[in-house]
């Protein structure tokens, strides 16, 4: 009887331990209120793939993790939020790849002027093994790099021509964002070129300190550019992806799971807002022509001129980048377009 009794005792116990685990758990949970920040307006695809990472993170956390996005550069300009985020003062940022180039110099391989062609190679370098291996760089700056999301092609407007071809940049005053691939690309097709935080942009464009800026198509429409720049060409010279980035001394203190979290809702959010972008593209497109916009595409014979200017930006910057990395984003390439073919 004894043996039996303890034996009831020993089961009991261990029952009330497993029915009271989830609930210990749950106490266990650290309840976070997390600050996102992005120099991009809400209703902006970056800003819509904010609030879905928010809800896919509250849904994963069982409601312990809230994240609130500051839109518009609530928070300061792209490169005032990454110091924030590398002094734990901001939790997460989402920012183009180029100001992060300041602090970590292989990320100027995505400013090589015409490095990619399509999505297709985008997506296939950005989210394999070199897109990763990116990434695992900011740890070195006290930032996690959780992964990529989509920013565009980058393409010229300005305020006094059409550009459709090179000599057309001649004298144009340019902003460039503060990173110097966009600098010399730009210097080397002929513009006049100023670097300057975005939110310092459409007033420069508005008394016409500045002609001409480059962005990708959802941001001239999101800014309303339109109003301050008659001409959009579509040069494509650029794709500079949007990296979101996690203070590294919060990222520590979370469990395994919370950080599986993240990655996940990430990378969900990440394909939502792609789809989302590259569908509004076309639509944007049309919405500035209604809006006064005169659209200039530009040919082949001419896009192949400015890849031929720009090449001495390429290799000056390879060097800086690192060979191997460059080397291996262009095998990797032209792996793809010669699949495609």
């Amino acid at each position: 009887m004894e043996f039996r009794f303890t034996t009831l005792v020993t089961i009991l116990a261990a029952a009330a331990a497993t029915m009271q685990a989830p609930s210990v758990l749950a106490q266990g949970t650290q309840e976070r209120n997390l600050r996102l920040g992005i120099c991009i307006s809400e209703d902006h695809p970056l800003g819509q793939g904010s609030n879905k990472f928010s809800q896919i993170m509250d849904k994963l956390s069982g409601g312990k993790t809230k994240v609130k996005l500051f839109p518009a550069c609530q928070l300061g300009s792209e490169t005032q939020q990454i110091a924030a985020v590398r002094g734990n003062v901001q939790d997460m940022t989402i920012v183009s790849s180029a100001p992060l180039a300041t602090i970590i110099k292989e990320f100027l391989l995505f400013d090589l002027p015409f490095l990619f062609q399509n999505e297709k190679e985008t997506d296939a370098v950005l989210d394999g093994k070199l897109g990763q291996h990116m990434l695992d760089l900011a740890k070195s700056k006290n930032m996690i790099g959780l992964c990529y999301w989509e920013n565009g092609f980058r393409q010229l407007t300005n305020s006094r021509r059409p550009v459709a071809k090179m000599e057309d940049m001649a004298g144009l005053k340019l902003r460039v964002m503060q990173n110097p691939v966009y600098i010399e690309s730009f210097k080397a097709m002929g513009a006049n070129v100023t670097p300057m935080p975005m939110p310092e942009l459409y007033s420069a464009l508005e008394t016409k300190a500045m002609d001409a800026q480059e962005n990708p198509i959802p941001n001239i429409h999101a800014n309303k550019m339109n109003e301050v720049q008659k001409y959009l060409s579509l040069t494509a010279h650029a794709y500079a992806p949007y990296v979101v980035l996690v203070s590294k001394t919060l990222w520590d203190k979370m469990d395994s799971k919370e950080q599986d979290n993240m990655r996940s809702a990430c990378n969900e959010a990440r394909d939502y807002q792609r789809g989302l972008i590259r569908t509004q593209n076309v639509t944007l497109l049309e919405d500035l022509k209604a809006k006064g916009m005169t659209v200039t595409p530009i040919s082949d014979a001419e896009m192949a001129r400015m890849r031929d200017a720009t090449k001495p930006v390429t290799e000056k910057f390879t060097k800086d980048i690192g060979p191997e990395l460059v080397a291996q984003a262009q095998q990797e390439i032209n792996a793809i377009r010669k699949n495609g073919k």
